[in-house]
C-alpha cells in the first residue's frame, strides 16, 4: 500500500451530518461559469456548472457536501456517482487565494479525514489564512460511495493469512483469500469498481475545481496522491496552479517494478532503523546493526511456526503476518522507532505481542470495537484497475522471489506474495503505465525524501524529469513524506511556492 501514513491512520473520521445552516451555491455559478473551460463537452457541462449546497460536518468550522460526478465519463448520461466533499474557509487577513485541494494518498486514505484531522488545523497558519481548505474523497473511499468487501471479522482473517506460504497447501489457503476477497469486492460495487481509476479521479477533480469557482488548480498531494496530481496535470496542463507532489510516485513503472522498488524502499529505511536501534540499550535485535535484519527474520520464521499471545479480545494471535505489517507500520515515521522497539521487545522477550499488534491495526485501520475502515479495500480497487497485475500466476511470485528477496532480505518473501492479489480482481485493468510531461503546465514542485519507504527517492527524481515544469526538492531524511515533518527549510519553501508562486530553485536539497 502507498501512503498509509501512520499520522493518516490515526484520523478519526467525522461523518458529515445533515444538519446545519445552508450556505450559497459555489462561486462558479456566482462568477458566471468563469470557471468553466471553454472546451468542455456539452455532456459534462451541468457537473461542471452543479451547485454545491454547503452544511455543518459536525466538525466545528468545517463544512460538507456532495457533488456530483458521472460514472462513467466516456458515457455522462449513464448515471453518476455521489463524491463527499469537505471544506474549511479561509480565516484570513490576507487577498484570498481559492481553494488548496488536499489528499494524504493511499490509495483509499480518507482526504476529508486527513483534511479534519490534520490539514484542516495543523497546515501552516498562513497557508490556511489565505486558502480555503479542501479535501473530496475519490471514487469508492470512505464518505464516497465506500467499496466494501468483507466484513471484521473476516478482515480480521484476512489479515492473519501466511503471506509467506511453505508450501502448496499454504499456497492454496493464501490463493483462496485473495480470492474471497476480491470476490467481497466484486459483489460489493459490481458497477463502481470499473470506475475507481486514478484518472477518473482526476477528472472529479476538475469538476471540483469549477465548481469551486477557480480557474486553476491548487494542490497538495501526498504519496498516491502524487501520481494523482501528475494525472491531474497530464490531463489538464493548462489549468494547473499551485501543485506540490510530496512523495512522489513514478507513474512510467509497471506493477511489479514499483513492488519491487518500495520493497527496497523498506529495506532503506530498515536498515536506518537497524542502526538507531543498536544506539539504544534496550534493542531487542542485537547491538551490531548487521545483526538486526537477521535476528528479526529469525523471529518472523518462529512467529510463523508458534503465534505468541497479544491479550485482544477477539482472540487474534501474533503471527508473522501481523508481526511483519507491525515492523512495516513504524518504517513510515521514525517518531514510531521507539514504540516498535519496546513492542519488539515484549514480543521477543516477554512472549507479549499486544505492541506489534497495535502497530499493525494503526496499518489496517482497525478500531478497538474490531470495525475496520474501507482503506484496504479501497487502496485493492483503485490499484487493481490502475495497473495490470505484477503476476497472475503462483509459479510467477516463486520465480521472482530471489529479486524480492536481494531487494530486502526482511521484508523481500512477504512483499513479493502480497503482490499477488490483482491476480485475482473482479473487473479487468483499464490502467497502464505512462510518462507524465504536463507540457505547457506552470511551475510542479516534486518532494522526494531519500530514505522514504513507500516511494523510495528514485521515484521522485523520475517523475521530475517527466513533468515539463517540474523543481524537484530534496528532503535528506528518513520517513514517508516531508511537508510538515519539520523541516523548516521544506516547509517555508513549499509555503513560499503556496503563497507567493514562488518555485524553488531546480535541486534545492533540504536536511
Amino acid at each position: 500500500m502507498l501512503g498509509a501514513l501512520l499520522a493518516a491512520a490515526a484520523l478519526l473520521a467525522s461523518a458529515c451530518t445533515a444538519g446545519g445552516s445552508t450556505h450559497p451555491g459555489s462561486a462558479a455559478a456566482e462568477a458566471g461559469l468563469a470557471a468553466l473551460p471553454r472546451s468542455t463537452p456539452a455532456a459534462l457541462t451541468p457537473y461542471y456548472t452543479q451547485k454545491l449546497t454547503w452544511r455543518s460536518c459536525g466538525v466545528p468550522g468545517f463544512q460538507c457536501t456532495t457533488m456530483r460526478a458521472p460514472l462513467d465519463y466516456a458515457k455522462p448520461d449513464a448515471g453518476d456517482t455521489r463524491l463527499a466533499v469537505a471544506r474549511k474557509k479561509a480565516t484570513g487577513p490576507g487577498k484570498p487565494l481559492g481553494s488548496l485541494l488536499v489528499n494524504p494518498g493511499g490509495p483509499g486514505g480518507s482526504a476529508i479525514g486527513y483534511l479534519q484531522q490534520y490539514a484542516g488545523i495543523g497546515y501552516p497558519t498562513g497557508v490556511r489564512a489565505r486558502y480555503d481548505m479542501v479535501a473530496v474523497d475519490p471514487r469508492g473511499v470512505a464518505r464516497s460511495e465506500p467499496v466494501e468487501c468483507l466484513n471484521g471479522r473476516e478482515m480480521d482473517a484476512y489479515t492473519q493469512t501466511d503471506f509467506t506460504p511453505d508450501d502448496a497447501r499454504e499456497t492454496g489457503e493464501l490463493v483462496e483469500a485473495y480470492k474471497k476477497f476480491a470476490e467481497g469486492c466484486g459483489a460489493d460495487a459490481p458497477g463502481l469498481l470499473r470506475h475507481v481509476s486514478t484518472a477518473e479521479a482526476a477528472r472529479d477533480m476538475d469538476v471540483l475545481r469549477s465548481v469551486l469557482g477557480d480557474e486553476k488548480l491548487a494542490y497538495v498531494g501526498a504519496s498516491y496522491g502524487t501520481f494523482l496530481g501528475a494525472t491531474y496535470a497530464g490531463l489538464f496542463p493548462d489549468r494547473v496552479g499551485r501543485l506540490v507532489l510530496d512523495g512522489a510516485m513514478d507513474p512510467s513503472l509497471p506493477a511489479r517494478r514499483m513492488n519491487l522498488d518500495q520493497t527496497a524502499g523498506f529495506e532503506t529505511a530498515f536498515r536506518a532503523f537497524a542502526k538507531d536501534c543498536v544506539r539504544h540499550r534496550d534493542c531487542p535485535l542485537g547491538t551490531e546493526a548487521s545483526q538486526v535484519g537477521r535476528n528479526l527474520k529469525a523471529f518472523f520464521r518462529k512467529l510463523d511456526a508458534k503465534p505468541i499471545p497479544t491479550g485482544d479480545a477477539d482472540g487474534r494471535e501474533l503471527g508473522e503476518s501481523l508481526a511483519m505489517t507491525g515492523v512495516i507500520a513504524a518504517m513510515y515515521d521514525e517518531g514510531a522507532w521507539e514504540a516498535l522497539r519496546d513492542a519488539l521487545t515484549s514480543a521477543m522477550r516477554e512472549n507479549d505481542g499486544a505492541g506489534l499488534l497495535v502497530l499493525s491495526d494503526s496499518y489496517y485501520e482497525r478500531d478497538g470495537a474490531g470495525r475496520y475502515t474501507n482503506l484496504m479495500f479501497a487502496n485493492a480497487a483503485v490499484n487493481c484497475v490502475d495497473l495490470p497485475p505484477a503476476f497472475s500466476t503462483p509459479d510467477e511470485v516463486r520465480r521472482a522471489l530471489p529479486a524480492f528477496e536481494k531487494a530486502s532480505p526482511v521484508f523481500g518473501e512477504g512483499l513479493a506474495w502480497a503482490t499477488l492479489n490483482c491476480a485475482y480482481w473482479p473487473v479487468a485493468a483499464t490502467g497502464e503505465p505512462q510518462r507524465i510531461e504536463a507540457k505547457g503546465a506552470a511551475p510542479i514542485v516534486v518532494v522526494g525524501t531519500t530514505r522514504d519507504p513507500a516511494t523510495p527517492y528514485r521515484w521522485a527524481q523520475a517523475l521530475s524529469r517527466q513533468l515539463s515544469s517540474s523543481r524537484l526538492l530534496t528532503y535528506d531524511g528518513d520517513g514517508h513524506t516531508a511537508y510538515g515533518r519539520g523541516s523548516n527549510c521544506i516547509d517555508d519553501t513549499i509555503n513560499a511556492y503556496l503563497l507567493r508562486g514562488t518555485p524553488p530553485t531546480g535541486g534545492k536539497r533540504c536536511s
